[in-house]
């Protein structure tokens, strides 16, 4: 699939923008982002929750792999040149929902210290 189509795809999506973040073009809803692109343009980052992207990992391990910050997963790193376009429409919309749905939930208290 071809950033191009990406890009079309993920803009159509409700309320999202397209921004950079560093070096990298983001995907966002309601200024959060739910996808990245490296500056190379021949991989995306879908960030979703656990169960869904062990799912993922599962069906798809010819074009997905973890995405790691440090020791810790956040999301998907996905291979544009193995992934079916069905394949990659599906995690960025999954992206956008798990995004979607964060900022629905009551904000989470932070412990004092």
């Amino acid at each position: 699939m071809q950033i191009a189509d990406v890009r079309r795809h993920a803009l159509s999506l409700d309320a999202v923008t397209e921004e950079p973040h560093h070096t990298y073009s983001s995907f966002r809803v309601r200024g959060k982002i739910f996808v990245t692109i490296p500056p190379e343009e021949t991989h995306l980052h879908v960030f979703i929750g656990e169960e869904d992207r062990e799912q993922a990992l599962a069906m798809h391990p010819a074009c997905v792999e973890k995405l790691f910050w440090g020791s810790k997963v956040l999301g998907l790193r996905v291979d544009l040149a193995r992934a079916t376009p069905a394949v990659v429409k599906a995690l960025v919309v999954k992206a956008y929902e798990t995004r979607v749905r964060k900022d629905a939930e009551p904000p989470r208290k932070r412990s004092a210290r």
